[in-house]
């Protein structure tokens, strides 16, 4: 089984490659990928070192699986060429999500729509996964109407250098390369990526988008604002769901426990909740603050918690890759 790793430097790509080992993904060839500047140096992976290689390197050598996290731009370009040669490519970035012949993979929910036809695979965005884990059992139970949700996002979702203009800044240094337009310590930016139309940020955009596409379902409406926080450990979300049917607490909290991939953490007499500070290196999506919306009948109030890096990117992906191995699509 030869996988390649395109982006395989950068903070996704490592722990894609971290995941791998850690789930002992059967990967008989480790084929890394980067940038041209990263060409020829090595990289370790299960105690062996492998050495970078470029784009076409990778493309010569036919991987059974290209798992890519180097940008839409490289996606869109190198994608197609690797399933030209029958590689599987399971893509990070949100070049393939929305189109309408792409499947849009969370495995927990919807891995069973992959076909040994499907060579271009997309992951969806980090916040959108850990939403969709919890709106999903809840959907299938109460019949979504509408969700609100708000996002307060970690710096890790932008990459290494927005975790260094933080850490800069938390020293005092602002002197420090901006990827934000303003400072990120002490602050909060309702600017996650670039705005788009009706002054949405694309990131709002993914959020309003990805979900009715992974759910198979287009009935319910959905909002959403997206901050950027001065926090590492991974992204949160306040999220309002009305339902068609109502529903009980108790048997809420009963069916998001009973989800494989979703911790409830919900002890408020204890301060028991999820906080980023709790999720950064494990693979759950942790929920909490779980009451009803005093405000309107049928809706429900809740805190949803997860590492952007792993399920919210790296897991998910390798999950998808474990779950073509197993059902012989690869």
């Amino acid at each position: 089984m030869k996988i390649a790793v395109v982006g395989a430097t950068g903070m996704v790509g490592q722990i894609m490659l971290k995941v791998l080992e850690e789930r002992n993904f059967p990967v008989t060839e480790l084929i890394p990928v980067a940038s041209e500047k990263s060409i020829g140096k090595k990289i370790t992976f299960k105690g062996n070192e492998f050495e970078i290689v470029s784009m076409q390197d990778a493309l010569d050598r036919k991987p059974e699986i290209a798992m890519f996290s180097a940008g839409g731009t490289t996606s869109l370009e190198f994608a197609p060429k690797f399933a030209a040669v029958g590689t599987i490519v399971i893509d990070n970035s949100s070049a393939w999500r929305m189109v309408a012949d792409k499947k849009l993979i969370v495995p927990e929910i919807n891995a069973h729509v992959l076909t040994k036809e499907d060579k271009i695979i997309a992951n969806p965005n980090c916040s959108t996964i850990q939403l969709v884990m919890v709106l999903h059992p809840l959907n299938q139970k109460y019949d979504v109407k509408r969700v609100i949700v708000s996002t307060y996002q970690s710096v890790t979702g932008t990459g290494k250098n927005a975790v260094d203009q933080l850490n800069a800044e938390v020293i005092g240094n602002k002197d420090v390369a901006k990827v934000y337009p303003y400072e990120i310590f002490k602050n909060a930016l309702p600017q996650c990526d670039v705005f788009a139309e009706d002054d949405y940020t694309k990131e709002e955009i993914k959020l309003m988008t990805e979900p009715k596409k992974i759910l198979g379902d287009d009935t319910f409406n959905i909002t959403a604002t997206a901050v950027r926080v001065p926090v590492q450990g991974g992204h949160s979300e306040s999220v309002n769901i009305e339902f068609e049917n109502d529903f009980d607490l108790d048997e809420v909290k009963a069916i998001l426990a009973e989800t494989p991939g979703v911790t409830v953490l919900d002890d408020v007499k204890n301060n028991i909740y999820p906080m980023p500070l709790y999720s950064e290196g494990k693979d759950e999506v942790f929920v909490g603050r779980i009451r009803k919306d005093l405000s309107q009948p049928k809706t429900l109030n809740l805190w949803i918690v997860a590492d952007n890096l792993r399920k919210g990117a790296a897991t998910n992906a390798v999950q998808i890759a474990e779950y073509l191995y197993h059902n012989k699509l690869v």
